[in-house]
């Protein structure tokens, strides 16, 4: 049996011929039904004749061509004009006249080429129309031609203005697309900003300390261990990273995971960076993005501290409202640079968009002591 839940389903994926048929053929039911006879569009006002063998033929050029209106809307709207003409001539009146609206409001939808030269040809061709009419002996008075022109050129007005909003809205459609598009690369590459960034400097700075600890073979031991943890870490989170790129890998879209601040601080420690790490107050329940926020906050300003003052003591205070979660780290500015290639900027305007999207508020400055403080107010949960 089939499910009568998915025929409208099926019928949208029909050809639009097939989807067009049926108001032909019921245009053609309607014209032979008696109580709509004489109903159909005049021009003309000739008296009324009954219908022959012509009128059969003149019922199926009206009608039949619009099963391909959308599909060939220039062949259809030149059949359906032509039979109404005939229809009108031959003073028929029949409800298949109709058609003509129809096929110059497809046209004006669908037309994709030679839409100003259909346009004024069709516009030549009523003038000849009117004069056969009037000579055979109409009674339609001037303005009654012009009002039934006018009506015959509003459908095709009706027609370009759906043609016209449905270009645009394509448009606004493909730009929605790329915007998206955009900030998802965008998103990506700060991600691996900040992933890459970290764990590269880490091990640059842990290669550089191994060259003076030749003679003392414990530490260098222990300083390559760190390396290879480093580099591991880096290949992980890399790993996790690019399984966002996968639609069908079930991710909340955040790496590494958040909570991770003692790790990351360890990281940072065995790295020969000496860190002072003090937390207040635990996460809310829906901190959700503002913790992994707060998370790259610290990562990122411990990456530049390696980077720029390598051996400074560096201070990391995170504290955790109800409302927000506020986050410094900054360092007195005594050591060196290390080997490290030089920031690009990126990692700051990453951190402060971060910021600035949840509605919090951001600053990276120069103390005047000497040094570098970073600050970020992280708006978190929701107001009771």
């Amino acid at each position: 049996m089939i499910d009568l839940r998915r025929v409208p389903d099926l019928w949208r994926r029909c050809d639009v011929t097939v989807r067009d048929l049926p108001y032909a053929l019921l245009l053609i039911v309607a014209s032979f039904l008696p109580t709509f006879h004489d109903h159909g569009t005049q021009v003309g006002n000739l008296p009324a004749r009954p219908f022959d063998a012509l009128a059969v033929v003149v019922i199926a050029l009206e009608s039949l061509p619009l099963a391909v209106r959308r599909r060939w809307p220039a062949a259809c709207l030149t059949l359906v004009s032509l039979g109404f003409a005939i229809d009108q001539i031959r003073a028929y009146h029949t409800v298949a006249s109709t058609a003509l609206v129809v096929a110059l409001l497809s046209a004006g939808a669908h037309l994709e080429r030679h839409r100003r030269v259909a346009a004024v040809l069709l516009s030549a061709a009523y003038v000849p129309l009117a004069v056969a009419l009037d000579r055979l002996g109409g009674a339609e008075r001037p303005d009654g031609y012009v009002t039934v022109y006018l009506g015959l050129v509003a459908a095709w007005g009706i027609g370009a203005w759906l043609r016209s909003s449905r270009a645009a809205e394509a448009e606004r459609r493909s730009r929605v697309a790329e915007a998206t598009r955009a900030a998802e690369r965008t998103r990506i590459a700060r991600e691996l900003h900040d992933v890459v960034t970290h764990h590269v400097t880490a091990m640059v700075v842990q290669a550089e300390a191994a060259r003076y600890l030749t003679a003392a073979p414990d530490r260098l031991d222990a300083t390559l261990s760190a390396v290879t943890d480093t580099g591991r870490r880096a290949i992980s989170d890399l790993r996790h990273l690019l399984d966002l790129l996968n639609p069908d890998h079930d991710t909340d879209g955040r790496t590494p995971p958040v909570g991770e601040l003692h790790t990351l601080v360890e990281q940072t420690r065995s790295a020969g960076q000496p860190v002072e790490f003090t937390e207040e107050g635990r996460p809310a329940a829906s901190a959700g993005s503002a913790e992994f926020v707060a998370y790259r906050v610290v990562q990122e300003a411990l990456t530049n501290a390696l980077k720029y003052a390598h051996g400074s003591r560096t201070g990391v205070h995170v504290r955790y409202g109800e409302r927000e979660i506020t986050v410094q780290v900054g360092n007195d500015g005594s050591g060196s640079r290390t080997g490290s290639p030089g920031g690009s900027g990126r990692g700051l305007a990453g951190l402060r968009e971060r910021v600035d999207a949840l509605g919090g508020e951001f600053s990276a400055d120069r103390r005047a002591g000497g040094g570098f403080v970073v600050r970020a107010r992280i708006p978190a949960g929701s107001p009771s």
